[in-house]
């Protein structure tokens, strides 16, 4: 394993001292986002074939200067920043995505979030998703709960798959890659990652399940905000989340509460993606 820097291995603030920053900055950010939201914005496409526009970078400029300017020994990972090695030297990391659900965005849809999370030595300790068009702020600090607008939250006490709510494509349930059919369950989509884990870290659906890739600044705060809430998160083989490797991408994603999830992964854990 690489030394840690000087500068990394320096004794960290408080985590409160670091959640009032990183609220400030979340704040902040979501008033920025929302002054363009439904504007005619500048947008082009990512190497990935992504839409990204200039909204997204400004409030990511907004975020690096607020984050890394406050905490100039952390590191940093972001959608819209070109990844630096450097993370890798430092125990503690700003993980940012400006505008999760960039497509809702555009497209007008109030389903999209801020999402920044401070990762230590790979595992999130502080986490904000803030919806700023429904005015939503889920937070969690680790080992401290998980809160909706400073109100705790929890997820569903839900423990079976039959009319269990998912967010989650409509049509995963009924792809030719599940080994026995899903019983009645009930689906719908949001954009926005991290919004579906602070969603079901609210109770407001049983779980979310995913079968595409995620990234580390796609997961990283609300991972734990639905681990605060008493919830499970993994990809879909019931592996746990380490952030901050060198290849920030996970295969998939599995949130729910512990005696759903368990029945989830048992199905999930047969598909080979």
């Amino acid at each position: 394993m690489t030394a840690l820097s000087p500068a990394s291995a320096a004794p960290p603030h408080t985590l409160e001292e670091d959640f009032r920053l990183l609220k400030t900055a979340v704040e902040d950010a979501g008033k920025l986002a929302h002054s363009y939201f439904r504007q005619d914005l500048k947008v082009t496409r990512k190497h990935d074939g992504t839409e990204v526009s200039e909204a997204d970078f400004a409030v990511d400029d907004l975020l690096k200067s607020a984050l890394l300017g406050g905490r100039p020994n952390y590191g940093w990972l972001s959608e819209e920043t070109e990844d630096d090695p450097d993370r890798l030297e430092h125990r503690f990391v700003w993980m940012v995505d400006p505008i999760d659900g960039t497509n809702a965005f555009l497209r007008h849809v109030p389903e999209w979030t801020i999402s920044a999370a401070l990762v230590q030595e790979g595992k999130p300790v502080l986490g904000a998703v803030y919806n700023p068009a429904t005015g939503e702020f889920f937070h969690a600090i680790r080992d401290g709960g998980a809160f909706l607008n400073d109100a705790p939250i929890h997820v569903s006490t839900r423990s079976d798959l039959e009319g269990a709510l998912f967010i989650a494509s409509g049509g995963l349930f009924k792809k030719r890659i599940w080994k026995e059919p899903w019983p009645g369950v009930e689906s719908r989509w949001v954009n926005s990652v991290a919004y579906r884990l602070a969603l079901v870290a609210a109770g407001r659906a049983d779980a979310t399940v995913s079968l595409s890739a995620k990234c580390d600044w796609d997961l990283a705060a609300g991972v734990l905000v639905v681990e605060e809430a008493g919830g499970v998160v993994t990809d879909h083989h019931g592996h746990a989340f380490r952030f901050n490797l060198p290849n920030p991408r996970f295969p998939s994603l599995v949130a729910a509460p512990p005696l759903l999830h368990a029945k989830l992964i048992e199905r999930t854990s047969r598909v080979d993606l």
